[in-house]
């Protein structure tokens, strides 16, 4: 998942960044509200974190510009100020969730789980196919009961494309949400990824999880009929 974070105090930045990458997140941060709005814009996220109190543009404005735009991101909005007023301020101005700071980071993590499936329609807590489960909360892989080992980023596109079951997804699309912008940019290294995951995952005589669309990417099929 590509994350935005929005953030002006450099240790909670660092640690946020830190954090998330180390959950398996692709993340690209700013310390300024007008240049979030820009990136925000610019970009496809599946997720933004952002500050109320920013220099430029505020939280408050940042959220209501972009969906005055009609990108419609969800944001999780970070505040110091602990008061309804200020909760509803923000929830008003077109953010999805608020969370007050200081927080806990397993909290934190929790929200943008809950936002994402939100907006994916992806209800479940755990995602099945094919007698394949990953819990993205535990960034656990099971098959048929059987633990798997996967890397983070092998559980990152695992994630998306079990998210989005049923619709196929391109290269390019993984590349720009589950690799970060220092990455190489070659779709072959998708190609080894998604090998190197279906060695993992998939069985010789068992069914194919990932299927390959030719000229157009993966796609992992919905099991319903």
């Amino acid at each position: 998942m590509r994350v935005l974070v929005v953030e002006d105090e450099p240790d909670v930045a660092e640690a946020l960044v830190w954090g998330l990458r180390a959950e398996g997140y692709v993340v690209d941060a700013t310390d300024d509200g007008t240049n979030g709005l820009w990136m925000a814009t610019e970009n496809a996220y599946d997720v933004i974190v952002l500050d109320v109190m920013l220099p430029g543009l505020d939280g408050y404005q940042v959220a209501k510009r972009l969906r005055e735009r009609e990108r419609w991101t969800p944001i999780l909005m970070l505040t110091a100020m602990d008061d309804d007023l200020d909760h509803a301020e923000g929830l008003d101005s077109g953010a999805d969730d608020y969370l007050s700071k200081p927080f806990s980071y397993p909290v934190l993590l929790a929200h943008l789980r809950s936002l994402t499936r939100r907006t994916l329609g992806a209800r479940p807590a755990v995602l099945i196919a094919a007698g394949l489960a990953l819990d993205p909360a535990g960034r656990t892989v099971t098959r048929d009961g059987a633990p798997l080992e996967v890397t983070g980023r092998e559980a990152a596109v695992l994630e998306y494309l079990l998210r989005r079951k049923g619709s196929v997804i391109s290269k390019a699309e993984l590349l720009e949400h589950c690799w970060d912008a220092h990455s190489t940019g070659d779709p072959a290294i998708v190609e080894v990824l998604v090998h190197r995951l279906r060695r993992k995952i998939e069985r010789p005589s068992g069914p194919t999880v990932i299927e390959t669309v030719r000229g157009k990417g993966y796609v992992i099929r919905s099991e319903e009929p």
